[in-house]
């Protein structure tokens, strides 16, 4: 039985697009609740005078936004080089 898309349809490279939509969905969507509860905690530590460990959540929070920032950026010049 033959399936009508199959001449059409590059099965391969749909299937990679697929692929790294999940892949990079996920791992934003990690980061971006990585940086929230970095924020999150060291505001609550600033509060509860405990400057080391803002200072730790701070820097777990910078670090996952500027992941997103980066991985926006990148998502951004892979499609302008298309």
């Amino acid at each position: 039985m033959s399936v009508f898309a199959d001449p059409i349809v590059d099965w391969a490279t749909l299937g990679k697009v697929v692929a790294a939509a999940l892949i990079a969905g996920i791992s934003v969507t990690a980061a971006f609740s990585i940086a929230v509860l970095g924020v999150t905690r060291s505001a609550e530590m600033r509060r509860a005078q405990r400057a080391l460990e803002a200072g730790a959540f701070a820097v777990v929070g910078v670090l996952g936004g500027a992941f997103c920032v980066a991985a926006i950026a990148g998502g951004i010049l892979v499609m302008a080089q298309k």
